[in-house]
């Protein structure tokens, strides 16, 4: 269920943060149920896709290549993922959750225990630099146009930007300016800049910095 709409901030009214949890793509309760087989089981096809997308592209990727290269038969890859839509969002869930974890609890500036301003610099150099290496799969799973805001995923990543904003920017709209800043890492945008445009991903990362720099920027009268 979607969490209500949050009310504009009031500019002279300090904001509680947004709860920020892990989120995951996978339907919920799924993975605490796993027998330590199946668990096992589901790790080893999903190290096994990771190495098919590395090696051919997320385009090429089929439920029979996965159980080739696991070892095991077609019939178990569908049961576990139900299908290869279904598979891609694993993938994307397992990434997604290191990186998650590193936002919550890795070494600052990327973690916790540096300014609000150096950790948006990081989140979104580190998030350039993961969609980069994972671009194809993050085109190929990317939801239809009425639920690209609403992942469980992208929630996190924009109540992440939005609690560091408040804290860098406290006079902005923190929630409104954090869709804008997560717009300009979007995976479609880099794929066409780098891909099409032939821009080396650095410059996207200074540009990022420079984003960063002014929208934090204050004038004190």
């Amino acid at each position: 269920m979607s969490a209500a709409p949050r009310p504009l901030p009031n500019p002279g009214q300090a904001q509680p943060p947004p709860q920020v949890e892990l989120l995951q793509l996978g339907s919920a309760g799924d993975e605490p149920c796993l027998r330590a087989d199946a668990a096992r089981n589901r790790a080893r096809l999903l190290e096994a896709a990771e190495r098919l997308v590395a090696e051919h592209g997320a385009s090429c990727l089929t439920m029979e290549a996965v159980a080739a290269a696991a070892s095991v038969g077609k019939g178990t890859v569908f049961r576990r993922f139900g299908d290869r839509t279904g598979l891609l969002l694993a993938l994307l869930d397992h990434s997604e959750k290191k990186f998650q974890a590193a936002l919550l609890g890795g070494p600052p500036p990327l973690g916790p225990g540096a300014p609000a301003v150096e950790r948006l610099k990081a989140f979104g150099c580190a998030l350039l630099r993961r969609t980069a290496d994972e671009l194809d799969l993050q085109l190929a799973a990317e939801p239809t146009p009425d639920r690209r805001f609403t992942p469980p995923p992208r929630r996190f990543l924009r109540g992440h930007l939005t609690l560091l904003l408040r804290e860098a920017a406290p006079d902005a709209d923190g929630e409104l300016l954090a869709h804008t800043l997560l717009s300009t890492l979007d995976p479609a945008l880099v794929h066409h800049l780098t891909q099409q445009r032939g821009m080396p991903l650095e410059r996207l990362e200074t540009a990022w910095l420079d984003l960063v720099t002014r929208v934090t920027r204050t004038t004190r009268r």
